[in-house]
C-alpha cells in the first residue's frame, strides 16, 4: 500500500495538521491551539503529542507514512532544520524543530517557510494548475510570498527569495518592521490597509461613513473598509483603489522579471474577492509589458486554510526512495 504524507502548518494562533495521500488529497485533518507561552517551549511538544495521539486513535502506525513536511513562521534554516525570529510564536532563540519532531515521532521531517508551503499547496492542488511557473502572495496581517520557477521553489542565497512583502512600492513611505521604508506589507496587508485608510480619512473632506468611524475613534478593520467600498462609500472606494495600485505595481514588477503563468492571491485579505482583484488586475496590466500582460493571469487562491498543510506534506515526497 502506498505510504501517506503528513503536513504541518504552524501558525501564530492555530497549528493545522493533515494526513495526505501522495496525490495531495487530504485523508484526515485537525488543528490544535498554538501555545506561545513560556517562549513557545510547548509548541513542538504539543505537535508531537497530537500527532502520536491521532495516529493511535485512527489506527495508523508510523510505518504507513513516508515523512513529514512542515511550514513555520520566522527565518528557516532548511539545511539544519532550525527556526529563529518567529516573533509571533515567542521564538527569539534558535529552535531545533526538525530534530525534536524526528526524535519524538520517528519520521523524517523537512522544514520550510510558511508562505512557501502555502505556495506549494496552491501550485500542487489549487489555483496553480500545476503550471511550472507560479507566484503566490498571501495578504494577511503581513504580506508573504513564494515563487515557483521551472517547477522549483526559489530560496535565494539566504532564504529571502519570494519575500514579496518587502518590495518597495512607495519610496520613503511607511516604516516597515524590517527596518526599510515603503514596503508593500505596509500598504496591502490587513494592518496596512487600516494605516492607509486612517491617513486618507484625515485628509478627506466629503461625506463618508468610514470617516465618521475614524472621527469617533471607533475600531476600523480592513474587512470594514472593503465592505464599505462594496456599498458605495467614496472614501473606502478610494482606499481600496490605492491599496490595489500598490499591489498591482508590486505584482507587475515580479511578473516583468519572472513571467509566471499564474499569480495567486491568498490570505485573509483575499476574501475581498473581485473588489480587490479587479482594480489590482487593472494596475497590473498598466505596469506590465505586452509579453507578460498577454500571458500572466492573476487569480484568487482556491485552497483556503488547507493550502499550508497540503503544501507542507508535498515536501515529504522527497523521502519516497529513502524510506522512513
Amino acid at each position: 500500500m502506498a505510504k501517506s504524507l503528513i503536513g504541518i502548518d504552524l501558525g501564530g494562533t492555530t497549528t493545522k495538521i493533515a494526513f495526505v495521500t501522495q496525490e495531495g488529497d487530504i485523508m484526515q485533518k485537525w488543528s490544535i491551539p498554538t501555545d506561545i507561552s513560556e517562549n513557545g517551549k510547548h509548541i513542538v511538544p504539543n505537535i508531537i503529542a497530537s500527532l502520536k495521539k491521532t495516529m493511535t486513535d485512527s489506527g495508523y502506525t508510523k510505518d504507513q507514512f513516508m515523512g513529514i513536511g512542515m511550514g513555520t513562521p520566522g527565518a528557516v534554516d532548511i539545511e539544519n532544520g532550525t527556526v529563529i525570529g518567529a516573533y509571533n510564536l515567542n521564538w527569539t532563540t534558535t529552535q531545533r524543530v526538525r530534530d525534536q519532531i524526528q526524535e519524538g515521532v520517528g519520521l523524517k521531517l523537512v522544514l520550510e517557510n510558511d508562505a512557501n508551503v502555502a505556495a506549494l499547496g496552491e501550485f500542487w492542488k489549487g489555483a496553480g494548475e500545476k503550471d511550472s511557473d507560479v507566484i503566490f502572495v498571501t495578504l494577511g496581517t503581513g504580506v508573504g510570498g513564494g515563487v515557483i520557477a521551472g517547477g522549483q521553489l526559489l530560496h535565494g542565497i539566504n532564504g529571502g527569495a519570494g519575500e514579496l512583502g518587502h518590495i518597495t512600492v512607495q519610496p520613503n513611505g511607511y516604516l516597515c518592521t524590517c527596518g526599510k521604508r515603503g514596503c508593500l506589507e505596509q500598504y496591502s496587508s490587513a494592518t496596512g490597509i487600516v494605516h492607509v485608510a486612517k491617513d486618507m480619512a484625515a485628509e478627506f473632506t466629503g461625506k463618508s461613513r468610514l470617516k465618521e468611524l475614524f472621527d469617533n475613534n471607533e475600531e476600523v478593520t480592513s474587512k470594514m473598509v472593503v465592505y464599505l467600498a462594496d456599498n458605495g462609500d467614496i472614501l473606502a472606494s478610494r482606499i481600496v483603489d490605492r491599496v490595489s495600485f500598490y499591489l498591482g505595481l508590486a505584482l507587475a514588477n515580479c511578473a516583468n522579471i519572472l513571467n509566471p503563468a499564474n499569480i495567486i492571491i491568498g490570505g485573509g485579505v483575499s476574501a475581498a474577492g473581485n473588489t480587490l482583484l479587479s482594480p489590482t488586475t487593472r494596475y497590473f496590466q498598466e505596469n506590465t509589458f505586452p509579453a507578460v500582460r498577454d500571458s500572466t493571469r492573476i487569480k484568487l487562491a482556491q485552497l483556503g486554510n488547507d493550502a499550508g498543510a497540503i503544501g507542507a506534506s508535498s515536501l515529504a515526497l522527497r523521502f519516497e526512495n529513502a524510506g522512513a
